[in-house]
Formats: C-alpha cells, structure tokens, sequence
C-alpha cells in the first residue's frame, strides 16, 4: 500500500499534527494483505521533521508490526536527515 504523505500536508513539522496523521491514516487503511507493506511516497513534501515523522512511523510500527515499511526514496534534504536521525539507536 502506498502512503502519499503529501494528503497530510507538504509541511509536516509538529507531533500534533503527526499523531493527527496518523489516527486520519488509521480511519481509511481498511483491511490488507497479510505481509503487504507500506510504500512510503515523499514526493512533494518541502519538509519533514523528527517530530512528526517519529510520530506516525511509530505508529504504523506498532499497528501493523507484521506489515514492513518501505521509504521510496527522496532527494529532500529534509526527507534524508529525519530518517537518519530516526533510524539512530
């Protein structure tokens, strides 16, 4: 399944509103596939911070644990730094 998170805004910067994202995305997934990932989509994203970003991986992580997630890739700078400093221990 493939999540354009350009539905969710082109600045998505705060954890509010990425939570928000998140419940938006829970109320329209419906069923899927067993072992179906998620296509993570950033094209026309200006910018993505920790924040939000944290918030609604997280989320998807915990929901769907048996479905992977998979970030198509992107040449926002925004876009690289929030995923490296997300994938850190």
């Amino acid at each position: 399944m493939k999540i354009e998170l350009k539905k969710f805004g082109t600045l998505l910067t705060s954890r509010p509103d990425g939570r928000e994202a998140f419940f938006s995305f829970l109320a329209y997934v419906g069923s899927l596939k067993k072992n179906e990932s998620f296509e993570i989509d950033f094209t026309g994203i200006r910018v993505l911070t920790p924040s939000w970003a944290d918030e609604f991986f997280t989320g998807l992580k915990e929901n769907f644990s048996d479905h992977p997630i998979q970030y198509l890739p992107s040449k926002n700078a925004s876009v690289i730094e929030t995923l490296k400093f997300l994938s850190e221990p």
